[in-house]
């Protein structure tokens, strides 16, 4: 299956309304079919074209019977567990004859780490025992994926110390954990945003987050190789159990 002929990507990002997001997917997206060679399709679960069941019948009406579906997401919460799924069910019953492999979101993987430290380089931040991190994503409703965020603050050294802080839907936002490092005793703190692009929350994170005394926050991951390098693994990794699951059956 995967050794003998190319098999399209399919990547699922979350959109949005703000032209930089489509923009900086697109420019990620690049970077994969560059590194990769594989043909991408982008779509989008929310405000822009096209949704993921629309880019499999594109596929579908160009004569492939074979998709990888990837949801360029960071961390896995109810969008790549309940809708995306969703969607691929409609695309199934839609195309009974296409064949698609459901990859793993992008994060939580050990390259995020060089790419978060990649952005807080290019606003003038390296690795620093006297300065603490705050690491900032979006927030879930789901536990789990809140969790997950606390796993990457834990296991990330170098720094004097790394907490989670979440835009929405749970605690501490960026502010407060920025006031908290202070009040413990940092020296310096500053934040890493955990986005996959610009858009609302980013921009909130940024501007609540200096005005809260963070000396710098980065700017979203985006185009950074080391994503391009996690999407073109996961890609791999849902064909080879397919491949596994094939030969199993």
């Amino acid at each position: 299956m995967s050794g003998s002929r190319a098999v399209p990507l399919v990547a699922v990002a979350h959109g949005s309304r703000d032209p930089r997001a489509a923009a900086t997917v697109e420019e990620l997206l690049d970077l994969v079919r560059r590194s990769s060679g594989v043909r991408v399709v982008t779509s989008y679960l929310d405000h822009a074209p096209p949704a993921p069941g629309q880019a499999l019948g594109g596929l579908v009406g160009e004569g492939a019977d074979e998709a990888v579906v990837l949801p360029l997401l960071l961390t896995a919460a109810y969008h790549s567990k309940t809708d995306i799924p969703g969607a691929l069910r409609e695309a199934r019953a839609a195309h009974p004859r296409l064949a698609l492999h459901y990859g793993a979101t992008l994060g939580p993987h050990p390259l995020m780490t060089g790419a978060l430290e990649r952005r807080l380089a290019e606003v003038g931040v390296r690795p620093d025992p006297e300065t603490a991190v705050v690491l900032a994503a979006a927030g879930s409703s789901d536990p789990a994926a809140n969790a997950t965020i606390g796993r990457m603050a834990r296991d990330w050294g170098g720094w004097r110390a790394v907490v989670p802080a979440y835009a929405s839907a749970a605690r501490p936002t960026p502010p407060e954990a920025v006031r908290a490092l202070y009040a413990a005793g940092a020296r310096r703190v500053v934040v890493a945003s955990y986005f996959l692009a610009p858009g609302f929350f980013a921009d909130k994170v940024r501007d609540e987050s200096l005005a809260a005394g963070a000396v710098a926050v980065s700017p979203a991951l985006g185009a950074a190789p080391e994503l391009a390098e996690i999407a073109a693994q996961r890609y791999r990794e849902a064909l080879i159990r397919a491949d596994l699951v094939a030969a199993a059956g």
